[in-house]
């Protein structure tokens, strides 16, 4: 961990990061305290005062025949900072919540994506054998399809009418939609590598050892086997997490992600696409904190490899 500290991009972006997340987290405050608008009411008659003069928040489209309207462009004042989108909404509120939803979903399903990968890696390479046959094959079948045609797939057929797993049933505008289908994209990508590290762990002299021994498997797993994948897994979190949150944008710009009136970085990007030549803004600030958060991501993940590898910086010299 030293050694990450000591790496100042890491720590730029573990500060980029951490402010990101705070600031999204404190979107409720940030609307209610700050902005003191609605980020999920259209205000298409409102105004605001901007300097002493009452402006409208939607304003006639400036040349031609005048037709449509404009959304006010930002203020850096209190009430609309960055302007609002073709509603009318404060898109630095929206933007925040936007935000919050977005790294939502992203988290929980990196966290269950590496707890079934782990679990499926684990299992198909100790036990082997018709196991690991029957898991390995599941795991090719996954990965034979491209992983942005598998989400919008699914995503497509779930959100007519919703996931029944059993009892339980996750309704199609629920957010646990998207991170179930997200999570069960990537597993294979986690749970190969993961399988061939246990097969190679198998095959060590201390596991050998505890083997000769007698240990029972559940203590050689526990104490010899995921000390060493745990690494890998802290390796992964930071990039897998990364590409979690963009595929969540591109479901949520396509409509087939995370739905109204619930808003994430993706439908913020769907809004103000029409908006690109008078309000670009509008697409921009999701478009941009969405970089700002995969660099940082990919970044941090540069860094654990490098500290938990060492080895790893000499290969990427080389």
């Amino acid at each position: 961990m030293r050694r990450i500290w000591r790496d100042k991009a890491a720590l730029l972006a573990a500060l980029v990061l951490a402010a990101l997340l705070v600031a999204c987290a404190a979107a409720p405050l940030y609307a209610r305290l700050v902005s003191g608008t609605d980020p999920f009411r259209s205000n298409i008659t409102g105004t605001i005062m901007l300097d002493g003069h009452a402006t409208q928040v939607l304003q006639p489209s400036p040349g031609g025949l005048q037709l449509g309207v404009t959304p006010i462009g930002p203020s850096w004042h209190a009430q609309y900072l960055l302007g609002a989108d073709g509603l009318g909404r404060d898109l630095a509120a929206r933007l925040l919540y936007g935000g919050r939803t977005s790294l939502l979903i992203a988290g929980a399903a990196t966290l269950c994506c590496l707890a079934l990968a782990t679990l499926l890696g684990i299992v198909a390479g100790y036990f082997g054998g018709i196991v690991d046959a029957i898991l390995a094959r599941l795991l090719d079948l996954l990965w034979a399809f491209p992983v942005f045609l598998l989400a919008i797939s699914l995503s497509i057929v779930l959100i007519s009418g919703g996931l029944q797993l059993g009892p339980l049933h996750i309704e199609a505008d629920s957010l646990a939609l998207p991170v179930s289908v997200i999570a069960v994209i990537f597993i294979p990508y986690v749970a190969r590598p993961i399988r061939g590290q246990v097969i190679t762990l198998q095959r060590s002299e201390f596991v050998l050892a505890a083997i000769g021994i007698g240990a029972p498997s559940w203590r050689i797993l526990a104490r010899d086997i995921m000390p060493h994948v745990a690494t890998t897994l802290a390796v992964f979190a930071p990039l897998v997490m990364a590409l979690n949150l963009l595929t969540e944008s591109a479901l949520s710009f396509l409509s087939i992600g995370v739905q109204p009136p619930a808003a994430s970085w993706g439908t913020i990007i769907q809004d103000g696409q029409e908006l690109l030549y008078t309000r670009p803004l509008v697409a921009l600030a999701p478009g941009l904190a969405i970089v700002l958060v995969v660099v940082a991501l990919n970044t941090l993940g540069d860094a654990f490899r490098d500290a938990l590898d060492p080895q790893a910086r000499l290969r990427g010299r080389g």
